[in-house]
């Protein structure tokens, strides 16, 4: 399938997408941080850079860590990726002229950013990033020793993408291709929200 978009952007948006099968190569902790660091310059609300990152690389006792986390229909895929992330996000602001700590509104929103750029750093370096929240995310803020003030949001597994459809099981290689979008019209509305 070939994305099309209905407006002029960069083709990296269309070409970026979450396969599901992934080579067994692994990747090297630089990689990684390579990927890491595009998330670590993402926007945020008064620069508070509320993210973290709990990395994991596959063959390691961090990876069981964090596999062991998994939904067992998201370790059917995982598997074969190289690393598994955590992202967490700050839920307040840093102190401010009083000295106390305001909730921040848009604590996931900017981990959200910073996901995106992630997303689209791997896709430039030729591997794959994949987000799901398919994990038990209370047990992943106690094993993980997430303190109060901050919250699981979500996970990230990054590897070598693989034409290999044999890797996954059959029902996801089914549906193993880029998927659509809504049209911009049913989410961009003019001077007023619109159900």
């Amino acid at each position: 399938m070939t994305r099309h978009a209905d407006h002029p952007i960069d083709p990296m948006f269309l070409e970026r997408w979450s396969p599901r099968a992934y080579d067994s190569k692994p990747i090297t902790k630089e990689e990684l941080f390579t990927v890491l660091e595009a998330g670590r310059w993402a926007p945020s609300s008064m620069n508070a850079q509320p993210w973290r990152f709990v990395w994991a690389l596959r063959e390691t006792p961090a990876w069981e860590k964090l596999f062991g986390l998994l939904i067992p229909y998201n370790q059917d895929w995982v598997k074969t990726t190289s690393a598994l992330v955590i992202v967490v996000s700050k839920t307040t602001l840093p102190p401010g002229r009083d000295g106390s700590e305001k909730p921040s509104h848009s604590h996931s929103f900017d981990s959200g950013a910073a996901w995106a750029s992630i997303a689209f750093q791997a896709s430039k370096m030729g591997l794959r990033a994949h987000g799901m929240t398919g994990f038990d995310i209370p047990r992943a803020a106690t094993e993980l020793g997430v303190p109060d003030g901050y919250r699981v949001e979500m996970a990230f597994a990054v590897g070598h993408p693989t034409s290999d459809l044999s890797v996954i099981p059959d029902a996801l290689a089914a549906k193993e291709k880029p998927s659509d979008r809504k049209p911009l019209g049913e989410l961009a509305f003019e001077g007023a929200f619109q159900a």
